[in-house]
């Protein structure tokens, strides 16, 4: 904590009765952004603390899942900011190649028209001008959530110093022979119609068929099975296994392709499985990525049999069908023929989609740019290694090697238009030169560019130093590289995180681009099931924020944000915690309207009473707890904390126990007030980083200083107080034990019964008003009869319930309600000592029984004590 000698009285106190998060949230906001709070000095000499914000697609809108990342960002960048850092979180939008041009050829569509209708420069003009007047939405949507993003360096993928920095290292690792083109097999969209790589192809299963077909005549015979029947026209051998002796006679030879004029080889080669299926395989180079390579290994001939839209070109009969009507009617044929010796309909199989229309992916032999990523994965694995960067948890350290460790060459050429153009260009006797930001591309007959746009990954790979001006060597580059953390999803760490590290290392001569790798998990819904449309289960978090604030949403995100752990959230949450903002801010009102105040030092620990001193122990424990999770991302934990502290042990025991006090007057009235005060300043900012509306307009109103975006963070003086501690540890214990006494007797909270309290033997005499008020005790008076008696951790509890409950009808459901209790319990018992049972049963069902038999018997020992507790008769 720090002490507040520089506060001034609040200019206002006085705070609406009510939250309205509307009519504070916008207004707060853009007075951050005026002040230029969020914004970042590369001169200042306070130490950096670098976040960049995972760009989103320029076509995109806020989802819970951004909603849930920039929650856990903000609240990060805000405690760095709050703690003296010099803060940098990077905004901007990734121009996502495929799905936008999607969107502006959607668009043209509707005026009839294709991107072949206006050419290449017009269209992407058209995408220019889309993007000036549709996209980025998203940017207006961060505001709602209160994103702290240094806005006026906001950056876009496309713009012209990232897209100097794409070509840059493009030039650099052509170069160093880090890029090459080749053919090889890709997955291509016949839809988008590009290629894809294989983290954006979604597998889902699909009902297909599996055919078995014959091929050969007479003794040269053998049985392939397939799925993707078509593909049989581009077949240029049978491979079999080399020790399979089934076919060991037909290695070698030809045998007759079906419904063609060819024959092919069988083969043998190790990759076959002789236990799967028939122990064939037929082999496609040209449409399969495993025939590919069977197919270098044997010299095979590669023949592509569909055009870039699935369209069978093989001249014949099947010639300019669509891939699907192509595989029905080649099936039938090959029926006629009588070479169909199996059918298995549906055949549920896993089927590769485009992740952004959901086509049918179609692996196809293509020419196209690659990343030979061997060297530059290796120096990403070695980083995590020896401990440069950490990957947050630990556990998802596995997944990255098993990735990084395997990669494959990237391939990162697409066949679009919109996107960064490969800066290739192709002489007329098969020069290739690549060209630099600052190089003159070559010029005169038989030159031209390469046609196509690189994978967006490939510049959004350069993020975290691409925006801070590289290549140049700037200010910034120099004060904010490498990042302090990324906060990213688990389900893009190959997408984007192993790109980064890649980039990041290649480029910046070997320093990585983050310190640590925080990952997160995937928002659900309250039943753990993923959001989608598809499914109804959907939701818009900007409706949420109008109906419950902005405040509400955030932290029920964060309350929810176990590292690398889905996040389930429901509406019902939401609400909840609307109520804890509610609770905030109506709890400061009434403490300011009583007397809670910033002004002047803390009082001496001897003038305050043991219910001051045992706030400020607990406030400083809850400040070290809350720091040390943040330091190791657990945002769960740390928001559980800071809600159970102020609601539970400032709201609804400080505040209660010192109402008497308040209401009394007098000094120690003033010391309470000031503790309270302190408390109320330090909660506020520990709150702030993730609910920061109703946290700035209370700390402003209670300080009257300017904002608590820029107040200190609060630390730990060091303050305990363990007498103090446990003194009211006993009070609470006391106090809970006779209001659940009350509660089972039917009595309402708020009710109040004569009752004599005797604390004679604990040390919570100086507590007996507050106690009193807290149970809702009124005096004896001359009538009193001591109904039940309660001997709770030392004091002594009498209560009159005569008139307030009716005796014998509570007798009657209390024995009923002990008697099943007891019935429950010999069930238990019995099922445990059955040495059979016991020996059959699984471990989940013994380990329910033993808990059943745990509650039956404190279901027993409480109605028992409940039943002693009556009154006779």
């Amino acid at each position: 904590m720090t002490e507040n000698s520089q506060a001034q009285p609040a200019a206002n106190p006085e705070l609406p009765t009510q939250y309205a998060p509307a009519e504070v949230e916008g207004k707060l906001y853009e007075r951050w952004v005026e002040r230029g709070y969020f914004e970042a000095d590369e001169k200042s000499g306070k130490p950096p603390y670098t976040i960049v914000i995972p760009p989103p697609n320029v076509t995109g809108s806020l989802h819970l899942g951004h909603a849930f990342e920039h929650t856990i960002i903000d609240a990060l960048t805000r405690r760095k900011r709050m703690q003296g850092y010099e803060t940098l979180w990077q905004p901007g939008m990734d121009h996502a190649g495929i799905a936008t041009q999607n969107v502006v050829e959607r668009e043209l569509a509707k005026e009839g028209k294709s991107r072949h209708d206006l050419g290449r420069t017009d269209f992407v003009e058209r995408v220019w001008q889309w993007k000036e007047e549709s996209g980025g939405q998203i940017s207006g949507q961060m505001r709602r959530l209160g994103d702290g993003v240094a806005w006026s360096r906001e950056r876009f993928t496309m713009d012209e110093g990232l897209s100097a920095a794409v070509q840059t290292i493009f030039k650099r690792l052509f170069d160093d022979g880090l890029i090459y083109r080749a053919e090889r097999i890709i997955n291509w969209c016949p839809r988008c119609l590009t290629a894809i790589s294989d983290i954006e192809v979604e597998y889902q299963d699909d009902n297909g068929e599996l055919v078995s077909i014959t091929y050969g005549d007479g003794d040269e015979t053998l049985v392939v099975a397939t799925t993707r029947a078509e593909t049989m026209l581009g077949d240029t051998a049978v491979a079999v296994h080399p020790d399979d002796a089934r076919y060991t006679h037909l290695v070698g030879r030809r045998i007759k392709l079906p419904l063609t004029d060819r024959t092919i080889p069988v083969v043998a080669d190790e990759h076959v499985d002789p236990e799967f299926g028939t122990g064939a395989v037929k082999v496609t180079p040209a449409h399969d990525p495993n025939d590919f390579e069977i197919g270098r290994r044997h010299d095979l001939p590669n023949i592509t049999v569909m055009d870039e839209r699935a369209v069978i070109t093989v001249p014949g009969p099947f010639q300019g069908l669509d891939r699907f009507e192509a595989r029905s009617t080649i099936v039938a044929a090959l029926r006629a023929e009588g070479r169909i010796v199996a059918e298995k309909r549906p055949y549920v199989h896993s089927v590769g989609h485009c992740s952004r229309c959901k086509t049918t992916v179609e692996p196809r032999l293509s020419l196209q740019w690659w990343v030979k990523v061997g060297p530059l994965a290796k120096a990403a694995g070695d980083a995590v290694r020896d401990g440069r960067v950490t990957i947050h948890p630990k556990e998802m350290e596995s997944r990255y090697f098993a990735w990084i460790d395997n990669l494959n060459d990237w391939n990162i050429s697409r066949q679009l238009w919109w996107g960064h153009r490969i800066p290739v260009w192709h002489g007329p006797n098969g020069e290739t030169v690549a060209v630099g930001p600052n190089d003159e591309p070559p010029t005169g007959e038989g030159w031209s560019q390469d046609t196509d746009v690189l994978d967006t990954w490939f510049s959004s790979g350069l993020w975290p130093f691409s925006t801070l001006g590289w290549p140049e060597q700037t200010p910034s580059l120099e004060k904010f590289y490498p990042n302090s953390v990324l906060v990213t999803g688990y389900d893009i760490l190959f997408f984007w995180v192993a790109r980064m590290m890649m980039f990041g290392l290649y480029a910046m001569d070997g320093t990585p681009p983050f310190h640590t790798i925080a990952l997160h998990g995937m928002v659900r819904d309250q039943f753990g099931k993923k959001m989608s449309k598809s499914f109804g289960n959907a939701v818009d978090p900007l409706e949420w924020m109008d109906k419950y604030g902005s405040d509400a949403v955030r932290f029920t995100l964060a309350r929810g944000a176990n590292p690398g752990v889905d996040v389930p959230i429901g509406e019902d949450w939401v609400q909840g915690s609307r109520n804890f903002a509610n609770k905030i801010w109506n709890a400061t009102r009434f403490a300011m309207m009583n007397g809670a105040t910033v002004e002047g030092p803390l009082p001496d620990a001897a003038q305050m009473s043991a219910t001051d001193r045992w706030i400020l122990s607990r406030l400083n424990e809850t400040v070290a707890q809350v720091d040390a999770l943040y330091e190791d991302y657990q945002f769960a934990k740390l928001s559980d904390a800071l809600f159970h502290f102020a609601w539970d042990e400032v709201f609804d025991w400080y505040v209660e126990l010192s109402k008497t006090t308040f209401f009394a007057g007098g000094e120690q009235a003033k010391v309470s007030g000031r503790v309270l005060g302190e408390v109320l300043d330090v909660t506020l900012r520990l709150l702030h980083p993730i609910v920061p509306f109703v946290t700035e307009t209370l700390w402003t109103t209670l300080t009257g200083k300017e904002s608590v975006v820029v107040a200190d963070w609060p630390a730990d003086s060091g303050f305990r107080d363990q007498a103090a501690e446990r003194e009211i540890e006993h009070l609470q214990q006391v106090v809970t034990e006779v209001r659940r006494f009350r509660a089972d007797q039917g009595l309402q909270p708020g009710q109040k019964v004569p009752g004599r309290l005797d604390l004679s033997a604990t040390p919570l005499a100086a507590h007996e008003m507050a106690i009193r008020q807290l149970l809702r005790l009124q005096e004896e008076g001359d009538a009193f009869q001591a109904t039940a008696t309660l001997p709770v951790a030392g004091a002594t509890v009498a209560l009159d319930l005569s008139g307030t409950i009716d005796v014998p009808a509570e007798r009657k459901r209390l024995t009923k309600d002990r008697d099943a209790a007891e019935k429950e319990k010999q069930q238990a018992t019995a099922k445990l000592g059955n040495e059979a049972f016991l020996a059959k049963a699984p471990d989940n069902v013994v380990d329910k029984i033993r808990g059943r038999l745990a509650k039956a018997e404190a279901d027993i020992e409480r109605l028992t004590a409940q039943l002693a507790a009556l009154p006779e008769g």
